[in-house]
């Protein structure tokens, strides 16, 4: 939904200069009681008469850790996103495993689970022996 318009916001707030009341503000430009209170509230507070900015470019709190994430995964391949995110609070940063995955993510780093660390596969029907040892049974 986009923004009300900087023209609506003056109009209001002259409005509410020249001693209307909110409701009767409200109803005469179609907006909710509540958003012409916020205008109001705003200007008074804090003498800002535009909207608020939407959205944005937002720096991840871990993009200078990057190289000492690497280097923990280096050491040790088997790291849990628990266990990283245990060392990053040791280092001052606060962040969920799922906030620190779409980290990972982005920097192209992936846990895979292999047969040293078990559950390589799926579970279910174990797989078939492989095509030597498959051929000489059917002999």
């Amino acid at each position: 939904m986009q923004s009300y318009s900087q023209d609506l916001r003056d109009r209001v707030l002259r409005a509410l200069a020249r001693g209307d009341r909110p409701t009767a503000i409200a109803a005469r430009f179609e907006v909710s009681r509540e958003w012409v209170y916020d205008v109001k509230n705003r200007f008074e507070k804090e003498g800002v008469r535009h909207r608020l900015p939407v959205g944005g470019y937002r720096v991840s709190r871990v993009a200078d850790k990057e190289s000492l994430i690497r280097g923990w995964i280096k050491e040790r391949k088997d790291l849990t996103l628990a266990e990283l995110c245990e060392r990053l609070t040791e280092q001052g940063v606060t962040l969920t495993p799922s906030a620190l995955w779409h980290q990972l993510d982005k920097w192209g780093l992936r846990f895979k689970k292999n047969p040293a660390r078990q559950r390589a596969r799926t579970r279910g029907r174990r797989q078939r022996a492989g095509g030597m040892e498959r051929q000489s049974a059917r002999a």
